[in-house]
C-alpha cells in the first residue's frame, strides 16, 4: 500500500463529505494528528480502520487501499455572466437588460465539475488561476460545492478573473464579450509538477492561455515544455483547443501533440491544425476529412488516442493499433432540449472517465456521446450532467441518430 495515495484518497473524502479533520478524528477515535499523519503520506491507517472508514465515507476498503490518483484538470475558469436583452442596440442607442445569471465555464469549471458529477469518489482536482475577485469566489464556491478539489488554484495579484459578458436575445441567438483575465498569465510557475497527484493531467484550452501558447526556443511551446515534464512524472496528458477563426492553429498545437497521450477535440478544431475542411458543400460531416486529420495528428505526436466529436457523430483512432470507430451522438427530443452550452467538455469529461477506467474504445465513445447528451437537458454548462450509473443508460432510453455516413 502506498500512503500517500491512501492519504490523498482519505483527504478528498473527508472534504467531499465537507468534515475537518478534528471531525474525521473524533468519529474514528484517533487523534488530530493521526488523520494529519494520514493525510500527508507520512504514515497509513491501522488495518483495523479501514472498514471504519470505508463504511463512514460509503466505499470500500479495497478503493481505499487502490493506487489510483484521480484526475487533474487545468486551464481556463470563466464566470459566464448571462444578460438578457430586448433587442441588440445598434451603435449609439439603448437597450434594457432584463435579468441577469451567472454560471461557470471553462475548462477547470466544466470538465471538473462534470467529472466529480458523474462520480462523487472520483478525486477530481483543478489547476488554474483566478483573481481575488467576487467572481473567483463564485467559482471557487461552485467547485468546492461540487467536490473538486481546488488546492491547485492560485490567484493573480494584478488581473481579475476572466469572464464573459453573453448578450442574449429573446429570440435566443447569443453574442460575446470576453476578457482573459487571470487565464493570460497561467503559466508553469502556477503548478507543481512534482506534488501532482493524479493519473491523468487534462489541460485546456490551447488558443486561449497566453503564456501557455507562448513560442518556446527548446519544445515549441511552453505548453508543451510543460506536458513533457508531466509525463516525466508518469502521467498520462491529456489536451483539449478552442476553434478561433483566427487562431494560428499549426504554430501553437502541433509542439503540445508530441507529448500529448490523447488529444480531444471536435471537427472543426482537428481538421483546422491541419487546413482541412470537416463538411462537405451539403453540410455533411466528411469522415474521410476527420479520419485523415486524426491520423495526421497521431503522426505529429499524439501516442494513444486521438478523439474527435461532433453534433451528430464522434470518433475514435487508437494510435497504436490503427483502429478508427464512430458513434452517432443520442436520439434527444427537441422538447427536452434546454441547451447545449458546455456540450464538448461534457464529451471531454465522458472520455477522460472511461479512459481512467479503461473502458474499451467503443464504450469510450458510447458514455462520452451520452454524457454529451446530458448537457442539452440544462441551460447551463454543469447541470445537466447525471451520474456515471444513469449515464449508461441513457443510450438504451433514446436511441441513437441513423447516419448515412
Amino acid at each position: 500500500m502506498d500512503p500517500k495515495s491512501i492519504g490523498k484518497t482519505i483527504a478528498s473524502l473527508r472534504k467531499k463529505q465537507g468534515l475537518t479533520q478534528s471531525e474525521l478524528a473524533q468519529k474514528l477515535n484517533v487523534s488530530n494528528k493521526a488523520v494529519s499523519k494520514w493525510e500527508n503520506g507520512l504514515c497509513y491507517p491501522d488495518i483495523e480502520l479501514f472498514p471504519m472508514i470505508a463504511s463512514l465515507f460509503g466505499v470500500s476498503a479495497d478503493y481505499l487501499m487502490m493506487k489510483k490518483k484521480g484526475i487533474g484538470v487545468a486551464g481556463t475558469i470563466v464566470i459566464d455572466i448571462v444578460k438578457s436583452i430586448d433587442s441588440y442596440p445598434t451603435i449609439g442607442t439603448l437597450t434594457n437588460i432584463t435579468s441577469v445569471s451567472s454560471a461557470v465555464g471553462g475548462c477547470v469549471s466544466n470538465v471538473g465539475i462534470d467529472l466529480a458529477r458523474m462520480d462523487p469518489q472520483l478525486s477530481v482536482s483543478g489547476y488554474g488561476k483566478i483573481g481575488n475577485d467576487e467572481n473567483g469566489r463564485f467559482i471557487l464556491s461552485k467547485l468546492v460545492e461540487n467536490g473538486v478539489n481546488i488546492d491547485g488554484i492560485v490567484y493573480s495579484k494584478d488581473r481579475g478573473t476572466s469572464f464573459t459578458d453573453v448578450m442574449s436575445i429573446p429570440a435566443g441567438e447569443r453574442t460575446f464579450f470576453h476578457t482573459r483575465g487571470a487565464n493570460a498569465e497561467f503559466c508553469p510557475e502556477d503548478i507543481d509538477v512534482k506534488k501532482l497527484n493524479c493519473d491523468i493531467f487534462h489541460i485546456g484550452y490551447i488558443l486561449l492561455m497566453d503564456k501557455l501558447d507562448a513560442p518556446d526556443s527548446e519544445y515549441g511551446t511552453v505548453l508543451a515544455r510543460l506536458l513533457a515534464d508531466v509525463q516525466r512524472e508518469g502521467i498520462m496528458t491529456s489536451v483539449d483547443m478552442v476553434s478561433q477563426s483566427d487562431g494560428n492553429y499549426a504554430d501553437k498545437v502541433i509542439p503540445a501533440l508530441k507529448y500529448c497521450n490523447y488529444f480531444i477535440v471536435n471537427e472543426i478544431e482537428i481538421c483546422g491544425i491541419f487546413g482541412l475542411s470537416p463538411r462537405k458543400e451539403n453540410g455533411e460531416i466528411d469522415v474521410s476529412c476527420v479520419r485523415r486529420a486524426m491520423k495526421l495528428a497521431a503522426e505529429n505526436g499524439v501516442s494513444t488516442k486521438v478523439i474527435v466529436h461532433a453534433k451528430e457523430i464522434s470518433f475514435l483512432y487508437d494510435v497504436k493499433s490503427g483502429d478508427f470507430i464512430s458513434m452517432p451522438s443520442l436520439k434527444i427530443p427537441k422538447e427536452e432540449i434546454l441547451g447545449s452550452v458546455g456540450a464538448g467538455d461534457a464529451f471531454c469529461a465522458g472520455c477522460l472517465y472511461g479512459l481512467y477506467h479503461h473502458y474499451t474504445d467503443k464504450k469510450i465513445l458510447e458514455f462520452a456521446s451520452a454524457a454529451a447528451a446530458c448537457n442539452l437537458f440544462a441551460a447551463n454548462s454543469i447541470d445537466g450532467m447525471r451520474s456515471a450509473e444513469e449515464i449508461l443508460k441513457m443510450p438504451e432510453k433514446y436511441g441513437r441518430l441513423e447516419l448515412t455516413h
